[in-house]
């Protein structure tokens, strides 16, 4: 089984999403929007899904109209395949691969591929400079842009909110705590801060690391979790703390997978 964690540019209009989710609620385990991000995040399951929701946001979003603080090239940002029980890297790689052939030759739109060949920031920083796309047009789609297409084990997304703390500092700390296991932005997030953070080896560096290291720093004033972790990071955070760091049983990838 392969797990889908697709971003998508659009975090406002609550008529656009509720009509992606109908599109795919059968294979949905959740959703995660900001509207200060301007973004969606979409867990599904196998790789019927992630496609049908590509098409669709490709009849009602816009990249032309798209504004919000996260970082983006595209209204299909990213799709990354992450391999679940009875299945392997291999299988992520070629369903990333399946996937970009498809959307460039069915919708016309440039993918990049990421995984063992490069990172998804390499993409972020180098595309249409230095880096071009793997499959499609070498231009921008006009309405949809790119994708980057992924090929990844789990890593867990996790925000940590700061108040009465600048963009500036933020940026400082996000940096300060930046490591090959924790990849960070400092973003402004209407009247607070945030440190952004994908955990991207939470089974050695889960959400109470991070968060701590964060906290050593400035006072927090919440936590997020956006999306699903695996029930094993969670299990390796105290009880008692679960509250504090945004987390519980109900947002394990396992118990959602058991109650779709």
């Amino acid at each position: 089984m392969l797990e889908c964690v697709i971003n998508i540019s659009e975090g406002k209009n609550t008529e656009i999403l509720a009509a992606l989710e109908s599109v795919v609620h059968a294979d949905l385990l959740d959703i995660h929007t900001d509207a200060d991000h301007n973004r969606s995040v979409f867990t599904l399951v196998g790789e019927t899904a992630p496609r049908d929701l590509t098409r669709a946001c490709m009849n009602l979003v816009s990249l032309e109209s798209h504004s919000g603080v996260h970082p983006r090239i595209g209204i299909v940002d990213v799709v990354p395949f992450v391999p679940l029980d009875n299945s392997t890297m291999n299988d992520a790689i070629r369903a990333r691969d399946d996937f970009a052939q498809w959307a460039s030759e069915e919708l016309d739109i440039p993918c990049f591929l990421y995984g063992p060949e490069r990172s998804l920031p390499s993409i972020r920083k180098n595309a249409w400079e230095t880096l071009w796309p793997d499959s499609g047009p070498n231009v921008p789609h006009v309405t949809a842009g790119a994708i980057c297409v992924g090929a990844r084990e789990p890593l867990v997304a996790y925000n940590v909110w700061l108040e009465n703390v600048s963009l500036a500092e933020t940026k400082k700390i996000a940096s300060a705590v930046r490591t090959t296991s924790i990849r960070t932005l400092g973003l402004q997030v209407g009247s607070m801060t945030q440190v952004s953070m994908n955990l991207i080896d939470p089974y050695e560096v889960g959400p109470a690391i991070a968060f701590d290291a964060v906290a050593q720093l400035t006072p927090v004033h919440h936590a997020e979790l956006v999306g699903l972790l695996p029930s094993r990071v969670l299990e390796a955070v105290s009880l008692d703390r679960w509250e504090e760091l945004d987390l519980s049983v109900e947002s394990t990838i396992e118990w959602r997978l058991s109650h779709l």
